[in-house]
């Protein structure tokens, strides 16, 4: 038996179990549905809030459900609104800054531990 078959898997997280995590002033995010190979995180951004220029192991897509943000993946800039996406390769070096205060919808293969 592998540890799979002996543990219970959570397939359901209803958005009112989530908490609204301040990380800095002005950037908050909220963990949804996950599993070791998988998970998905609201990011909410106020007006004029950068995250910095950093890189993990994990691949991500980012998914812009509202708002303008000002974006560098690699040596690349984007400005993306709603509905746009963004891949980003493991280790790529990535940042954004919030123009219109919005919320970015972050899939990441595998979860990030450091969330949980």
């Amino acid at each position: 038996m592998n540890k799979r078959d002996t543990m219970s898997v959570q397939n359901y997280f209803p958005a009112a179990d989530g908490k609204l995590e301040e990380v800095a002033p002005g950037l908050r995010r909220k963990i949804g549905a996950y599993n070791d190979n998988l998970m998905v995180v609201e990011v909410h951004f106020d007006e004029g809030v950068t995250a910095p220029l950093h890189h993990h192991r994990h691949e991500q897509i980012t998914y812009v459900m509202s708002g303008k943000f000002a974006f560098t993946v690699g040596d690349k800039q984007y400005t993306v609104g709603a509905g746009d996406s963004l891949y980003k390769e493991p280790n790529i070096e990535h940042g954004a800054t919030c123009l219109e205060a919005g919320m970015l919808l972050d899939v990441f293969t595998p979860h990030r531990e450091d969330f949980i």
